[in-house]
């Protein structure tokens, strides 16, 4: 007897020792120090993306609100006071419920056990990582207080779409720290630690919301609030930020996160960054770019395109990179470098005006050639002795050329360059037609330059960037830069623009009486096809193409991105979204249910909870 005893105990410390032998020390609970995490957000406060995980504040147990701790014990552990770590009763009640169910419909973890698997333990089920759970549990339990437990819990708990805490969970879903939450917002963030990713608001808010109203009949059944008061909290459920992931409007966040990733002040700190993007102008872009594709692209061989949106002085309001970013993450609006074409003669005809030439004066329309190097018109006609107005207007190659050539092709690189290109430009003849390669984003500036009168533009998407606790670390600066076309040459140039639009290659783009601004371009074989322009208040760049280069079928940037451009101004313009979202910005509820809670139940917890501490 005493020998089976003995082996008995042996049994015992074995398994003891097999079982806790890898366990982490207990100290593995202190907060964590997370990576430096970046979260984007458009000019409405709305979310764009996020770049690593976001922890937000390690809140002390008093900075909690009383709801949200009432909402958790309600609904995760409702004997978190009396149990050692483990409920008994949890487990047996919860397993009568699946074994009537067929299957797995509740779970009998304690938070205590919820925060040791989240602490310590891989999410492998097994049987021995079910008794390590338990054991870690009971040893929680034994060196911690309950308000300590509660406080690692909250903090350190995941709650979907990157959020590793309460806090972090609060600021992503609702704007605010969890130290403001009301009791419909308590609720809800209670309710995704069932399935924090299946259920986090941004993905699924409806599902999120049915799931609060779980929680907030936990809370009645405790006595945490009244009947009335869960009626008005179920009735105006908490605004959540829309969430812009998924859209191609990750091609501008990825050019925003690259543009920070520059500053010395913002590195190594977690962020919040506000852009300047409007996340209806953004809509509109891609909407109109995938329109374009599909119903031009198989015709004309088109399979790409970008589109760029920004104000005169160069805040980015919309950026499409390309068809979908889930396919391809390359930004053509910013990475990729094509021939402009017919759209890069606006520097050739600056430079003329800058000299003095007019739009009156006259060139003659005739084959020429310079260094070997014969340019042709895009239909092969001459038209013999022209103004510069119509030679812009109908996009004439030669008179390009022999402008260029006259005024220096030097002179029309300066021009290029005070505008805001940076590509290399060569300095060759064939460099009045568009023959080096720029971006889309660039070329959308230069054009802004003359929008605001002459004036250089540095295109930003960033408005400021400010550390998660609130410190500004920089700021752009409002404003056109400094006077880089005279004034004069910049007013006739800008006349030059409308007539392209009035009667020249342009006339797809034209906005009935509203005036519009704008050029097209295409580049050999029809490789690229291009329209930048203006109107209203903003500046509108277009690109067409394939990634691979092919020729495209006679598509010229007077065609489908002319029409591109057009639609996307005018939606702009008249608000028009084209086709309905269903995507509301901001969702319904005014989140002021907070203001019924029922004080008795709070009391009765703080009580009990000071019995057991001995406070």
């Amino acid at each position: 007897m005493l020998g089976g005893l003995v082996w008995f105990v042996i049994a015992l410390i074995i398994a003891g020792i097999y079982l806790t032998h890898d366990l982490p020390p207990i100290d593995a609970a202190a907060p964590p120090r997370p990576e430096p995490s970046m979260v984007i957000v458009a000019r409405d406060g709305s979310t764009i993306a996020t770049y690593g995980d976001v922890y937000g504040d390690w809140l002390r147990f008093e900075e909690f609100p009383e709801p949200l701790v009432a909402a958790a014990i309600a609904t995760e552990d409702r004997r978190f006071f009396s149990h050692i770590g483990i409920d008994i009763k949890g487990i047996l009640r919860a397993g009568v419920k699946n074994m009537l169910a067929g299957g797995l419909v509740e779970g009998g973890s304690t938070i205590t056990q919820q925060l040791a698997k989240n602490l310590f333990l891989s999410s492998e089920r097994t049987l021995r990582r079910k008794v390590q759970e338990i054991i870690l549990a009971l040893w929680l339990e034994l060196r911690l207080k309950k308000r300590d437990i509660l406080t690692l819990y909250f903090n350190r708990m995941f709650f979907g779409d990157r959020a590793y805490s309460v806090d972090a969970a609060a600021r992503t879903y609702f704007g605010h720290s969890a130290r403001k939450l009301s009791v419909g917002e308590a609720a809800l963030l209670v309710g995704l630690l069932k399935a924090p990713s299946a259920l986090a608001p941004t993905r699924d808010y409806e599902a999120a919301v049915a799931r609060s109203h779980e929680v907030i009949d936990n809370m009645v059944e405790v006595g945490a609030l009244d009947a009335e008061e869960a009626a008005v909290a179920k009735m105006k459920p908490p605004k959540v930020l829309r969430s812009l992931v998924g859209t191609d409007s990750r091609y501008f966040a990825d050019w925003v996160s690259d543009s920070v990733a520059q500053q010395d002040k913002a590195r190594g700190v977690p962020l919040i960054v506000e852009t300047t993007l409007d996340p209806r102008a953004q809509e509109i872009a891609e909407r109109a770019l995938l329109r374009s594709l599909n119903s031009d692209g198989i015709p004309g061989n088109i399979t790409q395109g970008a589109v760029v949106v920004m104000t005169a002085d160069g805040a980015v309001r919309a950026m499409v990179g390309g068809r979908a970013y889930g396919e391809s993450q390359f930004n053509r609006a910013v990475q990729a470098r094509r021939q402009p074409g017919s759209a890069f003669k606006l520097f050739v005809y600056l430079a003329a005006l800058e000299v003095g030439m007019t739009p009156d004066d006259v060139l003659r329309d005739s084959p020429v050639i310079f260094d070997g190097w014969e340019p042709a018109n895009y239909d092969g006609q001459y038209q013999g002795a022209v103004t510069l107005r119509w030679a812009f207007a109908q996009s004439i190659n030669t008179v390009a050329v022999k402008l260029s050539e006259m005024v220096d092709r030097h002179r029309v690189i300066k021009v290029a360059r005070q505008l805001g290109v940076a590509s290399p430009l060569k300095a060759t003849p064939s460099v009045a037609l568009g023959a080096s390669e720029v971006t889309l984003l660039e070329l959308t500036a230069a054009y802004a330059g003359v929008a605001n009168g002459g004036h250089a533009v540095a295109p930003s998407g960033i408005a400021e960037v400010r550390s998660n606790k609130g410190k500004l670390l920089s700021r752009r600066k409002r404003g056109v830069g400094p006077q880089v076309i005279a004034p004069e040459a910049n007013e006739l140039m800008r006349s030059m623009l409308e007539d392209v639009v009035r009667y020249g290659t342009g006339s797809a783009a034209r906005l009935g009486d509203r005036p519009a601004y704008g050029k097209t371009g295409t580049s050999q074989e029809s490789r690229d096809a291009w329209f930048i322009g203006f109107a209203g208040d903003y500046v509108v760049g277009v690109w067409l193409g394939n990634d691979d280069g092919a020729p495209m079928r006679q598509v010229s940037g007077g065609a489908a991105p002319a029409r591109l451009w057009r639609t996307v101004m005018e939606g702009l313009i008249h608000g028009n979204r084209l086709v309905p979202s269903g995507r509301p910005m901001m969702r319904p509820g005014s989140g002021e249910a907070e203001k019924a809670q029922s004080p008795g139940f709070f009391q009765r917890l703080k009580e009990r909870m000071k019995a057991l501490e001995g406070e």
